[in-house]
C-alpha cells in the first residue's frame, strides 16, 4: 500500500541502504514488469546513461558512432521534464522520425543497422514510476540509493548487458555537489556489480552547458555537425570518452583508450555520419536534414544578447539558461505539454572566451515571442571578469570492481 511504501521511502531517506540492499531493490523494480529480451541481437549490448544536464546531446552522437564500430546500440530514452532536455524530444524535431516502436520493430532495427533509439513502454519497470511519484510527494527524491535503483532498474529492464554512466555535477546538473556526484557514480557501479552487470562511470562537469546548443532542433544540428567533424570540442571529447568505455565493455577494445582511437577514426572517416543516415532512414526520419538543416523546424524569432563590458567569461549559469529555454517553449512542465522544437539558445561564448562590449554572447530563438525578462535572465547568466580557466570536463573514471558479488 502507498502508506507503507511512503513510510519505507522516508526510512531509506534517513537511514540509507547498503549496496547489496540497493541492488536487491533494483532487481525487484526491474522485474515489476516484463523485461526487454535483447538476446536475439548478436554481441554485447552496452547502454549509456546520463544523469541529466544542459545541452547534453551525447546520445545523438554516440549512437551512430558506437554502432559504426559494430557494437549494437539498443537504447530506450526519455522525454525532457524540468530543466533537462530529453533525447526523444530532440529526435522528434526531425521530420518523420518515429520514436514509438513496437518491441519487434525495435529489435529488428538494431539487427538491421546496429542502432535504434525509442521511447520505453509503460510496462517497463512500473514499480519505479509508482515509487517515484511517492518520493516526489514525500520529499524523498534526494536519496542516493533510491536514485541509483531508479536509474538502474530501467536499464536492466531495457535488456542491457553492460552500462556506462555519465554522472554529471555542477550548476546545470541534477547533482550540484561534486562529492554527491562521485558517491552516486560509485553506488551505480557497485550496484551493477551486485546485479552481475559490467559497468563504469565517468564523473563529468556541468558547470556550463555541454557544447554550444540548448534546445531540440539546435542540438540535432550540433550532433550532425559533430559527426561531420565540425562540432564543439567538449562534445566530441565526451562522446569519444564514453564511447571508448562502451567499446571496452563490449570487448571490442583492449582498454578504453584503444576504444577512443577506434571511434576517432570512424568519426574522421565519415563512417559514423553514414550510420546516422541509415539510422534516420530506418526510423522514418528525413536524412536530407543532415546536408540541409533548413529542413528542420525553423524559428520565426531570433534575438541576439550582447556583452556590455570587456573581459573573460568566468561563469555561465547552465541551469538558468535551461530554465529560460524551457520558458521559451522547449521544455514542458507536465508530461503531455506540447513543445516548440525551434526554441533554444545558441552560445557564442563559453568559459575562458574573451569578449568586447557589443559582442554577441548568445542567440535566442523560438516560434513565438521572446520577452525582455528572458533576455535579461540570459545576460545575467554570464559572468565576465578576469581570465579563469574552465574546469576539466571529465574529472574521474570510476571503474567496475572486477571481484564478483559476495
Amino acid at each position: 500500500p502507498d502508506y507503507q511504501m511512503a513510510a519505507w521511502a522516508m526510512a531509506v531517506f534517513f537511514q540509507g541502504m547498503s549496496p547489496t540492499e540497493t541492488a536487491a531493490l533494483t532487481m525487484a523494480m526491474a522485474d515489476s514488469g516484463p523485461r526487454l529480451d535483447l538476446s536475439s541481437i548478436p554481441g554485447v549490448k552496452v547502454d549509456k546513461h546520463s544523469t541529466g544536464g544542459v545541452g547534453d546531446t551525447t546520445t545523438l552522437v554516440l549512437g551512430p558512432l558506437v554502432a559504426a564500430a559494430d557494437v549494437p546500440v539498443a537504447k530506450l530514452s526519455g522525454r525532457g521534464l524540468g530543466h533537462t532536455g530529453g533525447t526523444i524530444d530532440k529526435l522528434e524535431s526531425i521530420p518523420g522520425f518515429r520514436t514509438s516502436l513496437s518491441t519487434g520493430e525495435f529489435i529488428q532495427t538494431v539487427k538491421d543497422i546496429g542502432l535504434a533509439v525509442a521511447s520505453p513502454t509503460e510496462s517497463l519497470a512500473p514499480a519505479d514510476k509508482k515509487l517515484y511519484a511517492l518520493r516526489d510527494a514525500t520529499a524523498t527524491v534526494e536519496s542516493l540509493p533510491l536514485i541509483a535503483a531508479s536509474i538502474l532498474s530501467k536499464k536492466l529492464a531495457g535488456g542491457a548487458d553492460a552500462i556506462v554512466f555519465d554522472v554529471k555535477f555542477g550548476l546545470g546538473a541534477f547533482m550540484e555537489d561534486e562529492a554527491e556526484g562521485r558517491a552516486l557514480a560509485k553506488l551505480l557501479v557497485e550496484s551493477c556489480r551486485q546485479a552481475n552487470r559490467r559497468s563504469c562511470a565517468l564523473l563529468t562537469s556541468m558547470d556550463q552547458p555541454l557544447g554550444r546548443s540548448i534546445g531540440n532542433t539546435l542540438e540535432v544540428q550540433e550532433a550532425i555537425a559533430t559527426l561531420k567533424g565540425e562540432g564543439p570540442g567538449d562534445l566530441r571529447e565526451l562522446c569519444l570518452a564514453l564511447g571508448g568505455e562502451m567499446l571496452y565493455l563490449a570487448d571490442k577494445a583492449v582498454d578504453p583508450g584503444e576504444g577512443k582511437e577506434i571511434l576517432a577514426h570512424l568519426l574522421d572517416s565519415g563512417a559514423a555520419l553514414e550510420k546516422m543516415v541509415q539510422w534516420f532512414m530506418a526510423q522514418g526520419g528525413d536524412p536530407e536534414v543532415i546536408d540541409d538543416p533548413r529542413l528542420l523546424p525553423q524559428p520565426s524569432t531570433i534575438v541576439q544578447v550582447r556583452a556590455s563590458q570587456s573581459g573573460y567569461v568566468t561563469a555561465i549559469d547552465a541551469r538558468e539558461l535551461a530554465l529560460v529555454v524551457m520558458a521559451m517553449g522547449a521544455g514542458r512542465v507536465t508530461k503531455d505539454a506540447p513543445i516548440d522544437p525551434t526554441a533554444g539558445i545558441l552560445l557564442k561564448k563559453k568559459i575562458g572566451d574573451y569578449v568586447e562590449p557589443g559582442e554577441v554572447l548568445a542567440s535566442l530563438q523560438n516560434n513565438s515571442t521572446i520577452d525582455q525578462g528572458q533576455i535579461q535572465r540570459v545576460i545575467q547568466s554570464f559572468q565576465i571578469g578576469h581570465r579563469l580557466a574552465p574546469k576539466p570536463l571529465i574529472l574521474e573514471r570510476i571503474p567496475a570492481n572486477p571481484n564478483p558479488p559476495a
